[in-house]
């Protein structure tokens, strides 16, 4: 049976209208993880929560760290946790 945990990260720096939530939103999906990313209302920051197999959510964390050409992360904070088996999918929430 996989290792199975989840992520909660607060992306800071320029991560809003830049598409970081897109760009967080295609590398999950792409690794088979759920949950969601969403912007935090102080505008500099953005919320991810993942659920998955350990190693794919070590590779999410490090994506976390670049994200796309446009954005400039200046600090990454994680926690990890128990896999809840919440979510279906990856999203976007606004």
């Amino acid at each position: 049976m996989a290792n199975l945990a989840s992520l909660q990260a607060v992306v800071h720096g320029r991560v809003q209208g830049v598409f970081y939530r897109d760009f967080v939103r295609k590398q999950a999906s792409a690794l088979g993880l759920t949950g969601y990313v969403r912007n935090l209302p102080d505008g500099n920051s953005v919320e991810v929560v993942a659920e998955g197999e350990t190693e794919n959510l070590k590779k999410l964390q490090e994506y976390l760290k670049f994200g796309p050409s446009r954005s400039h992360v200046e600090k990454v904070d994680t926690s990890e946790g128990e896999y809840s088996g919440s979510y279906f999918d990856f999203k976007i929430r606004h």
